[in-house]
């Protein structure tokens, strides 16, 4: 097992990856979830597509931002109280999305659930990659990002068991994404902090917050950097244009709600393979090789998802899309902190994410306006195919193996 050669510590790893991985499930459910909320919305309030990509757009400008400020927050204050507050944060104003009134009151919402996400992310992936030896590292990362595929599993199937009933539908789906909060008072008596971070002198903790921004483009990070942000502009455009409405294409191509959902269910399942193919794959053919073949593997699966038309066709390239895209993130989260040192590592991971969020603004909204102009599907994903692309080169190019580095 992975996890017996991972060093003891004041936590064992198995119960640390556990409580992160478990608030990283809540992240997914959420994101899930409102995949099937957009398609839910355009029923019951007649929403335009560009208003439904608005709504994809707005969750994204919060994780921008949150990733941004809650990476520098996490180099001075700690990656345990930055991970609280970010949980604390998306679960509640998810719970009161669900008393939204009106389009407005929902983006607003909307936003500070991306906000908690997006501060979340990279900081519990720092947290895990800081808390376990070279040369495993890679594997439990991946493994904690697993569980993303464990929560748009259980919000596939909230979607679509609990949605199309009245006496649920998409309110009350979104109330049980308030109960992380419960959960995030759990994590303040169990959670350690990362030990690599409390190894930190104050001066580097209290470090100002644009010194930490500079380190980030000094010559030996600069590499690291632009390649970094590249893909991960690509990577996200791509992924929340896709499969924010992987729903709503199922419906654009001629299915019904239900029968959608129950389409993306079975795409979802295929998230854990890939993730569990890269978990082993990983440590033994490095980060940058695992990380090429499955964007490779995403590019050609997004190009036949969005030219399939018949069930069969759809079922199995949206399948291959969701192992080689999710695999992919895997792969992503564990090579990102390992670019930077422990004094800038939750910045240098944050700013990372934030600048790919900015490209999750953009994919859901050029969907939406490219969808009501009467582009075919097949064309908007071939786009994404092509951002994907981009992605590839810069890895190839600008990306430096970090297998088993020490950090």
């Amino acid at each position: 097992m992975i996890l017996s050669q991972v060093r003891q510590g004041a936590l064992s790893s198995n119960k640390l990856l556990l409580i992160c991985g478990t608030g990283w499930l809540f992240d997914a459910m959420d994101v899930g979830l409102l995949s099937f909320v957009l398609a839910a919305l355009k029923l019951e309030w007649g929403l335009s597509a560009a208003q439904l990509g608005l709504i994809g757009s707005v969750n994204s400008i919060g994780m921008a931002v949150g990733a941004f400020v809650f990476g520098l927050y996490a180099d001075r204050k700690g990656r345990k109280s930055a991970f609280m507050i970010t949980l604390l944060m998306f679960s509640i104003a998810s719970g009161l999305s669900a008393f939204a009134w009106g389009f407005g009151s929902l983006l607003v919402l909307r936003f500070f659930i991306g906000m908690g996400l997006g501060g979340e992310l990279p900081v519990a992936s720092t947290l895990v990659s800081e808390s376990v030896p070279p040369e495993v590292r890679g594997r439990v990362v991946v493994l904690l990002e697993s569980f993303w595929a464990v929560g748009w599993l259980l919000a596939a199937l909230i979607a679509y068991f609990l949605i199309p009933l009245p006496s649920v539908g998409w309110r009350g789906a979104m109330i049980l994404c308030a109960l992380p909060a419960f959960y995030a008072l759990y994590l303040r008596f169990r959670l350690p902090d990362s030990p690599h971070y409390l190894q930190l002198s104050q001066k580097e903790k209290k470090s100002a917050f644009r010194h930490k921004i500079a380190a980030l483009w000094v010559p030996e990070q600069r590499r690291a950097s632009v390649m970094l942000w590249i893909v991960w502009f690509c990577v996200v455009f791509s992924y929340y244009g896709m499969f924010l409405w992987l729903p709503s294409v199922m419906m654009l191509k001629g299915f019904d709600m239900v029968k959608s959902f129950g389409y993306v269910l079975v795409m979802t399942l295929a998230q854990l393979p890939g993730y569990f193919t890269v978990a082993w794959l990983i440590e033994r053919a490095g980060r940058k090789v695992v990380l090429v073949v499955y964007l490779l593997g995403t590019l050609i699966s997004a190009y036949f998802f969005g030219v399939a038309t018949s069930a069969p066709q759809l079922l199995l390239s949206g399948s291959l899309l969701s192992f080689f895209n999710l695999g992919a993130w895997g792969a992503l989260y564990a090579y990102t902190p390992e670019q930077y040192a422990t004094s800038i590592r939750a910045t240098g991971a944050g700013m990372a994410a934030a600048v790919g969020r900015i490209g999750g603004i953009f994919g859901p909204l050029l969907v939406g306006t490219l969808v009501a102009s009467g582009v075919p599907i097949g064309g908007i994903f071939a786009l994404f195919s092509l951002a994907i692309l981009l992605a590839v080169f810069a890895i190839v190019l600008l990306g430096q193996e970090t297998r088993q580095r020490a950090l």
